[in-house]
């Protein structure tokens, strides 16, 4: 059997990336595609990885969500459980909320779990003994806080998950009237297929995610199963830091990569953005460019501080981002719909990439047409 065949064959039987020493030669030229010119040694997937990139970067994109639903219910209060506020996709579902909850007419009250099991454990008892007419499990996993659940259920108070489960949509177990967050196969593979496509299939990548939950873990696994389709593609590593630790483990650690994989080490992916913030202090400190290598993109959540760094050319060149202040929005009209009697919508928000060439030097991927949309729904 061929070396690439064997290859390939790993590849179908697990979510290993593929080792190929002719990944090696995508060293970098500067900030566009590091290995232009350089045949690659996946040419179909390469393909579809451009054209998948190409459609996921349009910012010209029409409201596909719903446009009818129950009008708005009165008097109702909220509690938005956080994993932990310093999870800037976390506090960014909850500035959405506030949001739509103001216009809507709803009082909304944040708990933050301070990102440990016995704070968040605590934080979702405390909001179930509030009372309130409905609770969003803000990030993390609720067969954590299974009794806790059960106790919201039995209490007849509907929960509404962000990114809490593997999939969107409703969950019977556990369960959940609905879960809100794009589709965790289609981020993975859009942020595998950037770089495939930005280095024209050969690059050598760290992945960053945090095992401790499991629609993180499932993420950064499919995102080396997509990278594995490129055959000159190699994973470096996988570094299990999680986001609580971030701040205090990431520097060290991207100062062990550079010790052990130097030049190799071209590309790296991210299920939070904020690993990257960690990251830049000892990037610079080894006197690596902010523009790359390694060329960095997070596959979620898209906070502000990542735009900053994509705009300004600061240690990430593109982030896969969660519509946050959108998905807030969308909690509130699902809400709506479970005090209505209604099912959830089932509205899924598409994958986007934000780059310094298409973000026009915003801040956040807040795409068209939901607030009119979600106004008119209401009756606001």
């Amino acid at each position: 059997m061929s070396y690439r065949r064997s290859a390939q064959a790993l590849a179908a039987l697990t979510t290993v990336v593929v080792t190929v020493v002719g990944c090696e030669r995508g060293s970098s030229t500067g900030p566009g595609n590091p290995t232009e010119g350089v045949t690659a040694g996946c040419p179909a997937a390469l393909a579809e990885a451009r054209s998948a990139v190409r459609q996921a970067e349009k910012v010209d994109v029409s409201w596909n969500g719903p446009t009818t639903g129950p009008a708005a219910l009165p008097d109702k209060t909220i509690v938005y459980v956080a994993q932990t506020m310093t999870n800037p996709g976390v506090a960014g579902v909850a500035d959405g909320l506030r949001d739509a909850a103001k216009v809507i007419g709803w009082n909304v009250r944040v708990i933050d779990g301070q990102g440990t099991p016995a704070g968040i454990q605590a934080a979702l008892s405390q909001a179930v003994g509030v009372r309130p007419s409905g609770i969003v499990l803000g990030g993390f996993d609720p067969n954590a806080t299974s009794a806790q659940v059960a106790r919201a259920d039995a209490a007849g108070i509907p929960l509404i998950g962000w990114h809490a489960v593997g999939s969107p949509g409703p969950s019977r177990q556990p369960k959940l009237f609905t879960n809100v967050t794009t589709q965790v196969e289609d981020v993975a593979r859009i942020s595998a297929d950037w770089i495939i496509a930005h280095s024209n299939g050969r690059a050598g990548v760290v992945v960053f995610t945090d095992a401790s939950i499991p629609f993180a873990r499932n993420k950064s696994q499919l995102i080396e199963k997509q990278l594995a389709t490129c055959a000159d593609v190699r994973l470096l590593a996988s570094e299990n830091i999680p986001i609580p630790d971030a701040s205090s483990r990431t520097p060290q650690e991207v100062s062990s990569l550079l010790s052990r994989f130097g030049s190799r080490w071209t590309y790296s992916v991210a299920i939070n953005d904020l690993y990257f913030a960690d990251a830049a202090p000892a990037l610079r400190e080894a006197g690596r460019k902010g523009s790359g290598p390694p060329f960095n993109i997070g596959a979620g959540d898209g906070d502000s501080s990542a735009f900053q760094r994509i705009n300004s050319g600061q240690f990430q060149a593109a982030t896969v981002p969660e519509p946050l202040a959108e998905q807030g929005w969308q909690i509130v009209d699902e809400f709506n719909r479970a005090f209505a009697g209604e099912p959830a919508s089932g509205y899924v928000a598409p994958v986007h990439i934000s780059t310094a060439a298409n973000s026009s030097g915003a801040t956040t991927w807040d795409p068209p047409g939901y607030r009119e949309a979600y106004l008119k729904i209401w009756g606001r």
